[in-house]
This record gives C-alpha cells, structure tokens and sequence, in this order.
C-alpha cells in the first residue's frame, strides 16, 4: 500500500497541539489560559463584536460565551451593545485586561522567538510558507456550516 509523505496532517496537528501546550505553560505564571490570551488579544484590537472574536479564534459559540463569561468575572473584558446592530455585542478589553494582554504578549513572542529559533535563517521561509498555505489553499470558507471545534485550548493562536 503506498503511504502519503510527507504527513502534512499530521505535522501540522502536532506542532499545534505542542505549541498550545507550551503557551499554555509560559500563561499559566500570569493566570491566563491560551483561549483567554487570544480572546483578550483579538479584543484589543478594538470595535470587534464577540461573533467575529469568535471566528478569528476559531471558537464555537459556546465556548466563546463561557470564555467572555470568565474574562467579565476577572475585570479584563466586557461586553457592550454595538452602535451599528442591536443584537451584536462589542467586546472591549478593560485597562487591567489590556495590560495584562500587553504582559502575556512579551511571554507568547519570547515562546515564538525560542521555538522559531530553531530554524535559524529558514525562520522567514518557513513563516511565509505557513502564511501562504493558510491565506490560500488552506483557508477553509468562512462561512462554513460545521461547527467550531470548541478544544481551542489545544490550537489557540493570537
């Protein structure tokens, strides 16, 4: 039988899975999660509505209820009525939550920068590469119907 090679798929899940399981290592000093980091750093981007957080974090409704839920409770988010559509809600991160996205920041580039590293001057090509492949061919619709993986935890990326 012949065997695909090399197993993209299975390259791809593992380095992610690896890397959320070091973020989630280098966050936990700061009493975050890697879902909460990247929902805190996607909010910080200001005027995003908690549905379009939710579809660049790659979360399920669900999981970004619960999320928000948890970042409300700690004072580091909270959710306001958009001006534009009266169902939507803005997600705004507070000043606690912005400086401790600003914090976990220099944590998750500093994991970046050591895991990177390793490739030496490939470093750019291989992040090009990766781009490339998620802008084009492996971009997925946007709008597809099936739902979110909700263990965002294992393939959180800010």
């Amino acid at each position: 039988m012949a065997r695909v090679t090399p197993d993209l798929s299975f390259l791809v899940d593992k380095a992610s899975e690896s890397l959320a399981a070091r973020m989630t290592t280098a966050l936990a000093d700061l009493g975050l999660t890697a879902r909460q980091y990247c929902v805190l750093d996607k909010a910080s981007a200001g005027d995003r509505t908690q549905g379009r957080i939710a579809e660049d974090a790659l979360l399920d409704k669900t999981t970004m209820v619960t999320t928000l839920d948890g970042l409300e409770r700690a004072g580091l988010a909270r959710r306001v009525p958009s001006p534009t559509d009266r169902r939507a809600r803005i997600v705004e991160t507070t000043a606690e939550g912005e400086a401790l996205v600003g914090r976990a920041a220099t944590v998750i580039q500093g994991l970046y920068d050591e895991v990177l590293g390793v490739l030496g001057p490939d470093r750019a090509a291989v992040v090009d590469g990766l781009t490339r492949l998620v802008e084009g061919p492996l971009r997925g619709d946007t709008h597809e119907t099936r739902p979110r993986r909700s263990s965002r935890e294992r393939n959180s990326r800010p």
